[in-house]
């Protein structure tokens, strides 16, 4: 019988793309609404949501694509190899005008993330029963913090924590994102370990919808996200929530909210029927990786063409100030680049245009 796949799923994917270039292309990074900032340290707001987003649909849809793979050398060749150009095309995004010396380009970064985690989890999945995902999250959330607790007496803190520390030997401090006013990559080489977990239980979720009806699907995505949600704070109380550290309770945290938002879209799409409604995000969603590319291309283009005594990316923006408040005409830019792409992404998904790796 053939593995029930849910239009919701695919919405979501849409809405993840769509909420990351919002969170990504503000007018001015100095004049934004809070929650599309993320936490500064400790903390959650509603743009911590967005990467676990992209993450747990990355997990889904290799569900639907990893279901009829067999553990073979060509199936862990392909694997192998798509991780392999996620990460170089991160990198090279990274570089992007490549001006700069190679000893200063940033080497982690949100593709190779999603490249790492999407190698190192269909790995997992071919290997190990696939019952036992829920124990192998928890195990590898365990795995991290007793690692955490080992490698740091203030495990927690930006300057001392071990995801830094181990960073700076394996790359060096000029290759990690400067951001927090010391080397420290909230895309890092071990905190990748828990953002793996992100992933399987997106697997583990459209593995669960899979055998069910919209309506017990929708039930078990509520009932998942709650028992989620509860031991996010239970860990919440010795492990804080923490976006750059991809903390076990901002994995739990930001798992069970979205089971949560897809048991609405679900309930919204394949048990109301009102597809209608969604319909745009899944013509978002049917070209991600390409978008999210073209995307940041585009930002940084602009940002690199003059005009007047500045570029093109602040004067479009200073225009828009003009006639809004300052926030309100940062997130008008930003709105304008999403319903931009949704467009571009309206004519590949009508012409029937889909760009993989």
């Amino acid at each position: 019988m053939a593995a029930q796949r849910f239009y919701a799923l695919d919405a979501l994917r849409g809405l993840a793309i769509a909420l990351m270039i919002l969170v990504n292309t503000p007018g001015s990074w100095q004049h934004v609404y809070s929650p599309l900032l993320h936490a500064p340290w400790n903390g959650f707001t509603f743009a911590d949501l967005v990467f676990p987003a992209f993450l747990f649909v990355v997990g889904a849809a290799m569900f639907y694509a990893l279901r009829h793979s067999q553990p073979d050398a060509a199936t862990f060749s392909r694997i192998a190899k798509r991780s392999a150009l996620l990460v170089l095309i991160g990198i090279a995004l990274n570089a992007f005008p490549f001006q700069h010396d190679l000893a200063d380009w940033r080497l982690p970064g949100v593709l190779q993330r999603i490249g790492l985690c999407y190698g190192i989890a269909a790995t997992l999945v071919l290997l190990i029963k696939r019952q036992h995902l829920p124990v192998l999250a928890v195990a590898l959330l365990l795995m991290y913090w007793l690692l955490l607790q080992l490698g740091s007496a203030q495990p927690y803190s930006l300057q001392h924590n071990l995801v830094r520390q181990l960073d700076l030997a394996l790359l060096g401090a000029n290759h990690l994102y400067q951001g927090f006013g010391i080397a420290f990559d909230p895309e890092g080489v071990l905190s990748t370990l828990p953002a793996v977990v992100s992933v399987l239980l997106g697997y583990y979720a459209a593995q669960q919808l899979s055998g069910r009806s919209a309506g017990a699907g929708a039930v078990w995505l509520l009932n998942a996200g709650a028992i989620l949600l509860l031991l996010a704070w239970l860990s919440s109380q010795f492990w804080p929530v923490n976006k750059a550290l991809w903390s076990g309770s901002y994995v739990l945290l930001s798992t069970g909210l979205l089971m949560w938002l897809l048991a609405f879209m679900l309930w919204l799409a394949d048990i109301k029927g009102r597809r209608v409604l969604l319909k745009p995000l899944v013509t978002y969603g049917s070209n991600p990786l390409f978008i999210y590319v073209l995307s940041w291309l585009w930002a940084v283009t602009l940002g690199l063409i003059p005009a007047g005594d500045s570029n093109l990316y602040q004067t479009l923006f200073t225009l828009l100030s003009q006639l809004l408040p300052l926030k309100l005409a940062s997130l008008v830019f930003a709105l304008a680049h999403v319903v931009m792409f949704w467009w571009l992404s309206r004519v590949l998904y009508r012409r029937n245009i889909i760009i993989r790796l």
